[in-house]
C-alpha cells in the first residue's frame, strides 16, 4: 500500500500550515528554516518575494522552490497563493501574546493560562480537521472486529495507548497495552490475522513502539500508527497511518498538547468502535459502571 493512500492527512481540508509543520522533520536543514517562516507567520510570507523569503530564511530561491515541491506545491506562486489563504481564515486570539505557544521569560500566570489554552484548543481543533474520515472509518471497522487488539505507547504517548485500552475494554473489546518492551515484543510475536496492534508515538521515531509495530506487521496484523509526523519512521510499519496537529512549545515537548490531540483521535475512534454496535456498548458501559460504583464515597449511604 502507497503510504500517500494510507495518511490521514489532508492539507486542503486542515490546512497549509498544519501540512508543513507535519513534514518538518523530513525537510533539509535549509528546507527547515524556509518552513519555520512561513509556519510562524503565514501572512507574512505570502506578501514576500521569493528572492525576500529565501534572503529571510538565509537560503536560495532554488531552496525555496524545493521546500515548494516539498509541500506538494507546484512552484511559489501557489504557495503564496495558498498562505494568503491560510492566512485570512486563520482566527487569533485577542491577545496577541499567545500565538505561537512559546512562554517568554517574565510571562505572568494570565498569560500563561492563555496561552497554554488557546494552543491546546488549536491542536485539538487542527487536528480534528485534517483527520481523514474514510481512513478512520477503515480503523474503526479494523478495531471492531478484530480478535484483539495490542495497543503500544511509550512516555506522555503510553497515558494515552492505556486510555485507549481501557476505554475499549469498558465496551468489551480484547485490548491489551503493554509498557513494557519485552512484554509488547513477545505478545505483538502472537497477533495474527484479524488481530490489530496500535503504535503511538508523537515524533514517530520511538525505537521501541516502532518495533513492536514491525514485529506485529510480520506475524500478519493490521498496523496502525498514531502520529505527529506523515514521514516519520513508524509510518513504515503501518497500514494505516492517523496523524495529530501539535505543535510542541516551551516547556510542552512531547507532554502536553500532543497528548491532547492524540486523546482525540482515540475518542474519534472509541465512539466510532462504540455506534457500530450501540445496544452492546451500552450494556457493556452500564455493567461496569456499576461494578465500581461501591467503590464510590458516598455510594452505601445512599444505598
Amino acid at each position: 500500500m502507497a503510504k500517500s493512500a494510507k495518511v490521514s492527512v489532508n492539507h486542503e481540508t486542515g490546512g497549509l500550515i498544519v501540512h508543513i509543520s507535519g513534514l518538518l522533520p523530513s525537510l533539509s536543514p535549509a528546507e527547515q528554516r524556509v518552513a519555520r517562516l512561513v509556519v510562524a507567520n503565514p501572512a507574512d510570507a505570502a506578501r514576500r518575494t521569493i528572492t525576500d523569503l529565501a534572503t529571510a530564511a538565509e537560503t536560495s530561491e532554488a531552496t525555496v522552490i524545493r521546500f515548494c515541491r516539498s509541500v506538494g506545491m507546484e512552484g511559489y506562486p501557489q504557495l503564496r497563493i495558498r498562505l494568503a489563504a491560510e492566512a485570512a481564515r486563520r482566527v487569533e486570539p485577542p491577545d496577541a501574546r499567545v500565538v505561537g505557544g512559546d512562554i517568554p521569560p517574565g510571562a505572568d500566570l494570565a498569560q500563561i493560562i492563555a496561552t497554554i489554552a488557546f494552543n491546546d484548543a488549536r491542536a485539538v481543533e487542527e487536528t480534528a480537521e485534517q483527520l481523514d474520515p474514510a481512513i478512520c472509518e477503515q480503523v474503526v471497522a479494523a478495531v471492531a472486529n478484530a480478535g484483539r487488539i495490542d495497543i503500544y505507547g511509550a512516555g506522555a504517548s503510553g497515558f494515552v495507548a492505556s486510555d485507549f485500552q481501557q476505554k475499549l475494554h469498558r465496551i468489551g473489546r480484547t485490548a491489551f497495552y503493554f509498557p513494557d518492551i519485552h512484554t509488547a515484543l513477545t505478545s505483538a510475536a502472537l497477533l495474527g490475522k484479524g488481530d490489530v496492534a496500535l503504535g503511538i508515538s508523537h515524533t514517530g521515531t520511538t525505537s521501541d513502539v516502532v518495533e513492536v509495530l514491525e514485529q506485529a506487521r510480520a506475524r500478519g496484523a493490521t498496523t496502525v500508527a498514531l502520529t505527529n509526523f506523515p514521514r516519520s519512521p513508524i509510518t513504515d510499519a503501518a497500514d494505516f497511518v492517523l496523524t495529530t496537529a501539535a505543535r510542541e512549545t516551551t516547556y510542552r515537548s512531547g507532554a502536553m498538547a500532543s497528548r491532547l490531540a492524540q486523546l482525540t483521535v482515540v475518542d474519534c475512534l472509541f465512539v466510532g468502535v462504540a455506534a457500530r454496535n450501540r445496544a452492546r456498548a451500552k450494556k457493556a458501559l452500564e455493567v461496569t459502571a456499576e461494578a465500581v460504583a461501591p467503590h464510590r464515597v458516598g455510594s452505601r449511604r445512599r444505598a
